[in-house]
């Protein structure tokens, strides 16, 4: 019997990119409350990750079909501060400060829950890290980039596929995992489960 995918997050960018793999899913949004109990960017993303997963999974017991679902999030980080979403413009800024002319770290963190019945069967997470490198960027292109509106509702106060793109010098590893899901990473681990 075929399985059942849903995404538990509300972002469209994730929805976009799991359209790479699946013709399908449905999207069910966890509103569990979020905590970390670690400091380590990789470890925050798997364990938020799979707190959004069970949620959702627990709200599927009267489910039949198979089910898997996916959790995943996204945390920005630089020197071993954890940079989330900003909450205003003067936040924004200064994560786009502290980013200006250096390399950071873009940790995704994805869980796997597979249901029969509406049981547990299955779990299994992963993060990938992708190194960001940002160009120097004047006072004047960090305000010109706030007045867009797109870095209030993402990690680090930028979106890479957007228009901050430009002021991107480099990255090393997968594109997608900075744009919020490991495509590559994911696709293989599904091909191990699915199989």
């Amino acid at each position: 019997m075929k399985r059942s995918v849903i995404l538990a997050s509300g972002s469209p960018r994730r929805r976009e990119l799991l359209a790479m793999l699946f013709d399908e899913f449905e999207v069910i949004v966890s509103d569990c409350e979020e905590t970390v109990a670690s400091q380590d960017p990789e470890k925050v993303t798997e364990e938020l990750a799979l707190q959004k997963a069970e949620a959702v999974a627990g709200s599927l017991s009267l489910r039949t079909d198979p089910v898997l679902v996916i959790g995943a999030d996204t945390v920005v980080s630089i020197e071993g501060k954890i940079l989330g979403k900003p909450a205003d413009r003067h936040q924004a800024a200064g994560m786009l400060r502290m980013l200006s002319g250096k390399s950071h770290n873009v940790s995704t963190g994805v869980a796997l829950i597979g249901l029969d019945a509406g049981v547990q069967t299955w779990n299994k997470s992963f993060s990938e890290t992708t190194v960001v490198t940002v160009a120097e960027l004047s006072e004047e292109e960090i305000m010109s980039y706030i007045n867009t509106n797109e870095p209030y509702d993402k990690a680090g106060a930028y979106g890479i596929q957007g228009m901050f793109g430009k002021h991107i010098q480099g990255i090393g590893g997968d594109y997608n995992n900075v744009v919020g899901l490991p495509v590559h990473r994911l696709y293989q681990e599904l091909k191990a489960y699915l199989n």
